[in-house]
C-alpha cells in the first residue's frame, strides 16, 4: 500500500497537542479590526482548540500527526 497523503493546507494551519486535541489560531483577526470591539480582539488572542466534530474532520486530513 502507498503512504497516505497529508493535506498541505491542514499541516500549515493545525497542530495536534499531546492529549490529542487540535490546536488552531483564532478566527476573524486578519482584517477589519477597526469595526471589531476591543473585547472581541482581546478574547481572540492566541490559539484555541477545535470542537470534537471538527477535530475528527481535521484528523482525517493529517493521518500521521498523532
Amino acid at each position: 500500500m502507498p503512504k497516505m497523503k497529508t493535506k498541505s493546507g491542514a499541516k500549515k494551519r493545525f497542530k495536534v497537542t499531546a492529549t490529542g486535541r487540535v490546536k488552531v489560531a483564532q478566527a476573524g483577526k486578519r482584517h477589519g479590526m477597526i469595526k471589531r470591539t476591543t473585547k472581541f480582539i482581546r478574547n481572540a488572542r492566541g490559539t484555541t482548540t477545535l470542537s470534537k466534530p471538527d477535530e475528527k474532520i481535521v484528523k482525517s486530513y493529517m493521518p500521521y500527526a498523532r
